[in-house]
C-alpha cells in the first residue's frame, strides 16, 4: 500500500519541537488566522470541506513528556500516551497531528482515548459538553523540519513555511495537550476556500 511506503519514510515520532508564541506575535493571513485561532473542531471544519474524511494514524507509544512539550499542565519526566496522525480529505493529507495523553489523564471515561484506532481525537473531545480549551499558541515549521519531510515523503511541496497550533484541553479537569500543522495543500491556506 503507498500510504505504508510513504509513512516509512519518515518514522514516528516525528516531534514538533518549535518557538510556540501568542498569535499577538505572529504575522498571519486572515485566512490563515481563521484557522489557526479557531476554537471549535477541527475535524468537523474539514469534514465540512471534503467528502472523505479519514484518520491515519502513524504511531502511538508512551514515553515521558519531553523538556520541550513541557507546559504548566504536563510536566517534564511525566509519563504520557504520544499520539500521531495524519488528517486526510479527499485523498490529500490536510493536517499533520501530535497529541500528548498524560497518563494520569486517562482514567474513568477518559480511559477510551487510549484506544481510538482510526477515529479522531478531536471528534470524542468535542462530543464532551465538559470539555475546556486553553490559549492556543502558534508556531512556524520550515524546510528542515521533520514535519515538513514527512509533507514532502507526501509529494507536498512549498516555498512557504508551515504553521500549525496548539492548545490544552481540559475534560473533567484532566489535561491533555494537541497540536495540529497545516500541511501545503491545507485549506488554510488556500485563498479561495468559503465556509459553508
Amino acid at each position: 500500500m503507498i500510504e505504508q511506503q510513504q509513512q516509512e519514510m519518515v518514522t514516528f515520532p516525528i516531534t514538533l519541537p518549535a518557538t510556540w508564541c501568542s498569535e499577538h506575535s505572529a504575522k498571519l493571513t486572515p485566512q490563515l488566522r481563521d484557522w489557526l485561532l479557531d476554537p471549535g473542531s477541527l475535524t468537523q471544519r474539514l469534514k465540512q470541506h471534503c467528502k472523505q474524511f479519514k484518520v491515519q494514524v502513524l504511531g502511538q507509544k508512551i514515553e515521558p513528556c519531553s523538556a520541550l512539550e513541557a507546559n504548566v499542565d504536563i510536566v517534564a519526566g511525566e509519563e504520557v500516551l504520544v499520539r500521531e496522525v495524519l488528517l486526510w480529505c479527499d485523498n490529500v493529507p490536510q493536517v499533520f497531528a501530535r497529541s500528548l495523553l498524560p497518563l494520569k489523564s486517562l482514567t474513568g471515561d477518559e480511559q477510551k482515548l487510549a484506544q481510538l484506532g482510526t477515529q479522531s481525537l478531536g471528534h470524542v473531545l468535542f462530543t464532551n459538553p465538559k470539555l475546556q480549551r486553553k490559549q492556543i499558541e502558534v508556531a512556524c515549521f520550515d524546510s528542515s523540519t521533520k514535519v515538513a519531510q514527512l509533507a514532502r515523503s507526501y509529494q507536498l511541496f512549498s516555498e512557504l513555511p508551515m504553521w500549525g497550533r496548539r492548545s490544552i484541553f481540559l475534560v473533567e479537569q484532566k489535561p491533555l495537550m494537541v497540536a495540529e500543522v497545516f500541511l501545503p495543500q491545507a485549506f488554510a491556506y488556500q485563498q479561495t476556500v468559503i465556509d459553508s
